[in-house]
């Protein structure tokens, strides 16, 4: 088994011991990402909108790092802060796929890293 890191300067440094991503055995298995803003390193909190394109946009930053694109996703698991968040963060995730959507869960967790509302992690899988 091969295990390589994923590493980007374009999406936030991790926030504590663990990677942006790992390649290993066919897959690119990704971090739950949240909205920060790799070049300030601010908080992206406006609304839940403005937040979830970041965390997408953060994602997209590591699996282009890793020659992916959203078409080689396969698994996504997203966390809200509440529930009835649901509606919007679905219509701005949706939008970063091309109908082919991948498997998916949705929960609402008690609290996320930093009080973010979205914390998102995917699955990739690297020859489609």
């Amino acid at each position: 088994m091969s295990k390589q890191v994923v590493k980007t300067v374009n999406a936030p440094s991790p926030i504590g011991p663990y990677n942006q991503a790992i390649k290993a055995n066919g897959f690119v298995f990704l971090s739950g990402q949240v909205a920060f803003d790799p070049t300030t390193g601010a908080l992206v909190q406006d609304n839940i909108a403005a937040e979830t394109h970041q965390v997408m946009k953060n994602i997209e930053a590591v699996l282009k790092e890793a020659k992916l694109s959203f078409e080689h996703i396969v698994k996504t698991t997203i966390f809200l802060s509440d529930m009835a968040l649901f509606a919007e963060v679905n219509e701005v995730y949706g939008t970063y796929f091309n109908g082919d959507y991948p498997a998916r869960e949705t929960v609402a967790v008690k609290g996320l890293p930093r009080g973010v509302n979205v914390e998102i992690s995917m699955t990739a899988v690297v020859d489609l």
